[in-house]
């Protein structure tokens, strides 16, 4: 395990500043995970750390070791990318084995190794299989048996469940939080599915134009995001985020610097008083529903009910916000406390 610092990291690509001064404390045996749209340079990020990506300025220290210019191979990661990259030819073993074999690990101590990453990783069945014969979920945890048993200091993951079905994506992604408990390791995964961030992480990095916007844990950025971005970014559905006048008249009356409103789904509530509106459409989750309203001023805005309400579209319907449950924009799209 170790800490990673980063301290006012740049990285240009020619005239592209794709990462401004970028300043990050992760700790010791935290699951740190860079979520953003693409493009915020949550990669890039990533690969620096890496050290497959020079740094244009800025200092990366491991474990309280500067390694801003060693090779990749010297700063004690090990990295899980979105495509599995397996030996197609090599058994599950021998996979995991390889790289132990090229750093001249000695062979009872691979056997040991890979033995206790198997057991983690439920592959002790598998060992003799090929990759060809096993299932996605099942190659993607060889992958990251093969950074097991490299003892790194931090694991990193670059989007590994992307190439993932929705339900074994959920699978996997329980095994990874197990995985991060069984070994107690400094995790840094990247991902651009914010219900990833959210479900896995002890801390979140939101990134945007190769920016860091917010720092904190899930239900932090939930409850109190810092800027309009963080607000419509995390949650799903997105927070709904309105204009003061525009659309919603004189139905909110806000703090003097405020030009938006911010209100998550749950917190708006449906009543026989407030903004009018007509539902366009229904979404049915079984213990839960979305209505997604659109109000006179041909605004959207999204409702979370039960999931037992006998609504449907086409129904008209009024809404009132949960006061308390307010966020405030200003011109800058910052958070207005």
């Amino acid at each position: 395990m170790a800490t990673v610092e980063l301290s006012k990291i740049n990285k240009y690509y020619g005239s592209l500043h794709a990462l401004k001064d970028v300043s990050l404390s992760v700790a010791d045996g935290a699951f740190v995970v860079f979520v953003g749209p693409s493009g915020c340079g949550k990669s890039t990020l990533l690969r620096t750390i890496a050290g497959l990506e020079s740094v244009s300025d800025g200092t990366i220290t491991i474990d309280s070791k500067d390694v801003t210019d060693i090779e990749p191979a010297d700063r004690d990661l090990s990295m899980v990318f979105q495509s599995y990259a397996l030996y197609p030819h090599m058994s599950v073993r021998a996979n995991m084995e390889f790289g132990m074999k090229v750093n001249g690990i000695a062979p009872d101590e691979r056997k040991v190794r890979i033995k206790e990453a198997a057991r983690v990783l439920q592959l002790s069945e598998l060992l003799d299989r090929k990759p060809g014969q096993l299932s996605g979920g099942q190659r993607q945890r060889v992958a990251i048996g093969r950074s097991i048993v490299k003892n790194p200091k931090v694991f990193l993951f670059d989007e590994p469940l992307s190439n993932l079905d929705a339900k074994l994506r959920v699978q996997m992604r329980i095994e990874l939080e197990a995985l991060h408990k069984e070994l107690d390791a400094t995790m840094i995964y990247v991902t651009h599915d914010q219900v990833e961030a959210m479900t896995m992480a002890d801390q979140i990095v939101v990134l945007n134009a190769g920016q860091i916007e917010q720092v904190g844990s899930p239900m932090d950025l939930y409850h109190t995001p810092a800027s309009e971005f963080v607000a419509g970014f995390i949650g799903s559905p997105a927070m709904n985020i309105l204009t003061i006048g525009q659309d919603l008249g004189t139905a909110i009356s806000p703090p003097t610097k405020a030009i938006k409103i911010g209100i998550r789904p749950e917190h708006v509530q449906l009543g026989d008083t407030g903004i009018a509106g007509t539902i366009r459409v229904k979404e049915k989750l079984g213990s839960e529903s979305y209505l997604y309203v659109m109000t006179r001023n041909d605004t959207q805005i999204v409702v979370k009910t039960d999931g037992e309400d006998k609504l449907n579209a086409g129904d008209s319907v009024h809404l009132t916000f949960r006061e308390n449950r307010l966020h405030h924009f200003d011109a800058q799209g910052r958070t207005l406390t």
